[in-house]
């Protein structure tokens, strides 16, 4: 079981994966969490990934790609996997469909959680209020939002053209409890 879920920053993209793993018990990889573990190494990827995040902009494909690929080939994925932020574009596509390809596996279901841009910009502010992230600015929501438009939203065309099937729009602009509502109706069909 392969999940992967779309959508822009404060789409509720870890709330429903988080949902879905517990309901599955299948683990959640969160790009976004998993980069913030990292930056509490002090080796110098690490320092070069702190760097990165702290402007707002996005990891390569390159660095992303291998520390995805130790994850996907841990113990704990051997029964599925939830990707949460990854692949964010074309490239790192690429490199899963190569990898799950050379696995024999295939994706299950594609949640592409859409939203209005001004209830993205509350959701983060107010998530980094609870959270105390540092990396929630308005100036760093911002330039992400541009980021996931201009990279990563062509990847999700991409997956509605491709495998229509199995890629289901949600809408984000609801409660968290509808939206994990309107996933598990899609599961259940």
């Amino acid at each position: 079981m392969i999940f992967i879920f779309f959508g822009p920053p404060g789409a509720g993209k870890g709330t429903q994966a988080a949902i879905l793993s517990k309901k599955y018990n299948i683990p959640h990889l969160s790009t976004g969490e998993i980069l913030r573990n990292n930056l509490l190494g002090t080796s110098t990827e690490s320092i070069k990934i702190k760097k990165i995040l702290e402007k707002g902009d996005l990891v390569s494909d390159e660095i992303l790609n291998e520390i995805i690929k130790q994850k996907l080939d841990s113990n704990e994925c051997v029964n599925g996997y939830i990707l949460d932020g990854y692949p964010r574009t074309l490239s790192q596509n690429d490199w899963l469909q190569n990898y799950l390809n050379s696995k024999n596996l295939e994706i299950t279901k594609i949640f592409d959680i859409n939203l209005e841009k001004d209830i993205i910009v509350k959701r983060i502010k107010n998530r980094a209020i609870l959270e105390k992230r540092k990396d929630d600015t308005e100036e760093v929501i911002k330039n992400r939002v541009s980021k996931y438009i201009e990279e990563t939203k062509p990847l999700s065309e991409y997956y509605l053209k491709r495998n229509p099937k199995i890629y289901h729009l949600i809408n984000g602009n609801q409660e968290i409890e509808m939206i994990k509502n309107d996933i598990l109706k899609i599961l259940k069909k």
